[in-house]
């Protein structure tokens, strides 16, 4: 019925329009849900034509597959498609993003699991600012701060668009640079995060980490940058992916009090936020 009353739908695979009807119907079951919790509601807002950078096919190989190399879209056709790995497992989904340096293909795969052998060992991760984590067998990670670095040129870039006319060729020139230099920073912290949580995967069997409400960290206005900057919940997120797959146990713990228990005999010192060494009683 949808097709019949916005023909140009027709030109659009089945699968991809009824998931973006599943879409909206999520939006809207999370805004209710944050209206009956009280919470700040902030009603779904439709994507203009420049914003809606997404789109899924909810069922491989009904509309979309590979062929001889090739990828396969319905109502697109056949592209080159340029593998950054090889695909494992049975491909389910797949996800055609666009970024500000092209589109991709997120192929969502059921992969079973691949259990390391037990190495009798575990370890704390505690996060911070100034090191990106200090682990409980001494060693320390320290902070990249991808944000902080490229913070000049990303206000430089952001200074060149804001000169330029809306609208205008040199505006869209200008839009795409900054997008660039976000999403470099963006994929340096990606990819920082992975390098980081493949060690305590491989090494330790039982992996304590901090339990952080890092949405209410940020809302500290002197702290948020550096917060962000950091990508802690990032880091958490893969660092649970690649225990689940490996048989490895995370455990969150409240990190409330944590900072005022002695590792060594246990006892309760209380310290100000200024001290910041510890000393056994």
């Amino acid at each position: 019925m949808l097709k019949r009353e916005v023909p140009h739908l027709q030109r659009v695979h089945s699968q991809v329009v009824q998931d973006v009807v599943r879409r909206g119907d999520r939006a809207f079951q999370a805004f209710v849900r944050r209206v009956n919790a009280g919470e700040k509601a902030g009603y779904p807002r439709c994507k203009g034509q420049g914003r809606y950078d997404s789109f899924t096919y909810p069922r491989w190989g009904n509309g979309v597959k590979r062929e001889q190399g090739r990828f396969v879209l319905s109502k697109i056709g056949a592209l080159r498609l340029h593998n950054d790995r090889p695909v494992e497992g049975t491909p389910n989904i797949c996800i055609i993003v666009r970024n500000a340096d092209g589109w991709y293909a997120h192929i969502v795969c059921a992969v079973a699991p691949s259990p390391l052998s037990p190495t009798g060992r575990s370890v704390g991760i505690d996060v911070g600012r100034e090191s990106f984590a200090t682990l409980s067998n001494g060693v320390q990670i320290a902070n990249p701060r991808h944000y902080r670095v490229a913070e000049r040129t990303l206000k430089q870039a952001q200074r060149r668009l804001s000169r330029r006319v809306k609208g205008s060729n040199r505006s869209r020139k200008a839009r795409t640079l900054l997008a660039n230099a976000h999403l470099k920073v963006k994929r340096a912290r990606w990819d920082f995060a992975h390098t980081i949580a493949r060690a305590p995967v491989n090494e330790d069997d039982h992996l304590a980490v901090e339990k952080l409400n890092i949405r209410g960290m940020v809302r500290n206005h002197p702290l948020a940058k550096s917060i962000s900057d950091a990508g802690w919940g990032i880091f958490l997120n893969i660092l649970l992916a690649k225990a689940a797959r490996a048989g490895r146990v995370v455990v969150a713990v409240n990190p409330a009090g944590t900072s005022h228990i002695c590792a060594r005999c246990g006892e309760f010192v209380p310290k100000r936020l200024a001290v910041r060494w510890h000393s056994c009683p």
